[in-house]
């Protein structure tokens, strides 16, 4: 999450070497820096429609309107129960609201929960999943 916030406020592209050391830097397990890689560059190469599915979910909102941390930690979370068919749903949902408690606003992990539980119901329906 914290690579993707990165990301997202700078506007920089994504880049492998930059990625690696940020890893190098903040990760504590080498197993974690693989999948933490894998995920980035999907949640990355699939903004568009990942944004698209969570913006399907929102009410009265929209995906810039989220708070940054919000906002990418649906977007690694979506990734995740798009193409990570491996993750059980409840394991994806849950880690996400755990990192929204950690790194957002008491309310967030609530508010993240919602959301992506509909997005995992419209998964489970095969529109997605």
């Amino acid at each position: 999450m914290q690579y993707l916030y990165k990301l997202d406020v700078s506007g920089e592209e994504l880049s492998r070497d930059d990625l690696n050391d940020f890893l190098q830097e903040y990760s504590t397990l080498e197993d974690d820096k693989d999948y933490a890689i894998i995920l980035i560059q999907n949640t990355e190469k699939h903004t568009k429609e990942i944004d698209a599915l969570i913006t399907a979910h929102l009410e009265h909102w929209t995906i810039e309107r989220l708070s940054t941390i919000d906002r990418n930690i649906l977007r690694f979370a979506t990734c995740e129960l798009l193409y990570f068919l491996d993750v059980p749903v409840n394991v994806t949902i849950n880690e996400a609201i755990e990192v929204a408690k950690k790194f957002s606003l008491e309310e967030s992990a609530t508010f993240i929960n919602g959301v992506l539980d509909k997005v995992a119901k419209e998964c489970a329906k095969g529109k997605t999943r």
